[in-house]
């Protein structure tokens, strides 16, 4: 019991400083009041200047989008008309201009999904998804390679030749392996680690081009 009360009290602990370094994050205080959804935005912002994917760019897939930050800079970075798609199993707040489909990326009938409700591939497919923190990066790790994994079975569906892949990463040992996969059917792969990711994050994404 004293071992179970000490474990609550850490994680309490633990809890109030992470919303401590939240509250009082640059990107956390400018994306309020800069109107973005989330902090994430500023790093999409960082991609596009470094690798300008939405230079000619008239449709994108955002694979777990919620809330909508990315959603948000595509909208502002893209022509008007564009196709802009978000999907998430989380409901998301409407967003002119954008349309949102509730659906978990891993149902196998999403593949046909998309198929026939797009008449046109992606000239962009970009995913900011993680799984939830277990605290264990090696468990950590292996789940985000498996949301990766499930981002490239769909790249190979619905992203155009010569599209921009984006991709959310985690450091750790499986990265060569990822690497080795994704090179069956993308080139120009670099790694990324915008400024406005956290230090303390073992984050990074994937850019890459479609053969």
């Amino acid at each position: 019991m004293k071992r179970e009360r000490l474990k609550k009290k850490q994680k309490t602990s633990n809890s109030t400083k992470w919303m401590e370094r939240h509250i009082n994050d640059e990107y956390v205080i400018k994306s309020k009041s800069e109107g973005y959804r989330s902090r994430s935005s500023y790093k999409l912002l960082e991609i596009e200047k470094k690798f300008s994917v939405f230079k000619k760019c008239n449709s994108v897939l955002d694979l777990g989008c919620a809330p909508g930050g990315w959603l948000q800079i595509a909208k502002q970075r893209m022509p008007n008309k564009s196709l802009i798609v978000g999907i998430d199993k989380i409901n998301i707040e409407k967003i002119n201009g954008i349309e949102f489909i509730q659906r978990d990326i891993f149902d196998p009938r999403i593949n046909d999904f998309l198929l026939q409700r797009f008449d046109k591939k992606f000239n962009l497919l970009m995913s900011d998804m993680s799984p939830n923190s277990t605290g264990n990066k090696s468990v950590d790790h292996l789940r985000i390679v498996s949301l990766v994994e499930r981002v490239l079975e769909l790249a190979k569906i619905i992203l155009k030749s010569d599209g921009f892949l984006i991709s959310k990463i985690f450091q750790g040992g499986a990265q060569g392996e990822l690497i080795n996969l994704m090179k069956k059917d993308l080139n120009n792969i670099k790694y990324f680690k915008p400024k406005s990711s956290r230090n303390t994050s073992p984050e990074t994404y994937l850019i890459a081009k479609k053969n």
